[in-house]
């Protein structure tokens, strides 16, 4: 009897071990990264770039040429790369939350604005995951964290930062979506994500969030965590694929305004005195 191959390892990871806590989605990330790669044939044609975080490492894992980025940068770094090296290669940028969110938000507006021709993949965590645990701008209301104990209190710190209906709110980017890798069934939807994301990565800016597990930053077992994942973040964070070709929402139309000089502007009414 013949054999069939149902699972193998993609030649894209490295033989390098996770470092990851038991119960971290970043491996599964990963692995899905790693395979859309290599059914797309373009393993020697991409460059990755990774910031500072859990996700520093991704460079000893995926088996693609990578450049470290200063803490939030990588959208900078990913759009230096993009415009110097030939079209046909593939860019992409591999970051948390906190990365992201915090201390590089102006780097990943002003790119998706500019509508760059990289692809960034966003892990929400709701948390500082390699720094200790801190608070981080997706850090659910009422969460503790080290250094919110009592749970974040959005009068003071406002609330979680929606990074997919932030960046809807721009013109230029081709597509926007949110997964999860909570369960085997989202995890597939979630490859399929980054898939769409990397074939329409040379029409412009395309961006994937996943929204993902820290057991050892909540303070849960990995079951848990999952579990906590869908009933908590789900809800504030909502799967779905709110831009790509053939559903553009009105706010992606570019405008174009008259500023062509015309002498049409209303004429002042002259007033008269009497007497």
């Amino acid at each position: 009897m013949a054999e069939q191959v149902a699972f193998k390892r993609t030649s894209v990871l490295t033989d390098d071990y996770f470092h990851y806590c038991p119960g971290c989605t970043h491996g599964v990330a990963h692995r899905l990264v790693a395979e859309v790669i290599e059914e797309m044939g373009i393993q020697d044609r991409t460059i990755g770039v990774s910031p500072v975080g859990c996700s520093v490492l991704a460079y000893n894992y995926l088996d693609v040429d990578f450049v470290e980025a200063a803490h939030g940068r990588a959208p900078a770094v990913a759009t230096g790369i993009r415009r110097t090296l030939p079209e046909d290669r593939y860019v992409f940028t591999y970051q948390g939350d906190g990365d992201l969110a915090s201390i590089g938000m102006a780097e990943i507006i002003h790119a998706a604005n500019r509508g760059e021709k990289i692809t960034v993949i966003f892990i929400n965590n709701a948390i500082y995951g390699m720094t200790g645990g801190q608070m981080a701008p997706t850090t659910l209301p009422g969460m503790r964290t080290t250094t919110s104990p009592n749970g974040r209190d959005t009068g003071l710190c406002g609330h979680p930062i929606r990074m997919c209906e932030l960046l809807d709110t721009l013109v230029e980017p081709k597509f926007i979506a949110r997964g999860s890798l909570s369960s085997p069934k989202l995890i597939l939807k979630a490859k399929k994500l980054l898939r769409q994301a990397f074939d329409l990565q040379h029409s412009g800016f395309t961006f994937v969030e996943l929204l993902s597990t820290c057991p050892t930053g909540w303070g849960l077992t990995p079951d848990n965590s999952l579990a906590w994942l869908e009933r908590n973040m789900v809800p504030f964070f909502p799967m779905e694929v709110f831009r790509e070709p053939g559903k553009m929402p009105p706010q992606a139309t570019p405008y174009h305004p008259d500023l062509k000089v015309r002498d049409d502007a209303p004429k002042a009414e002259k007033k008269t005195e009497e007497g």
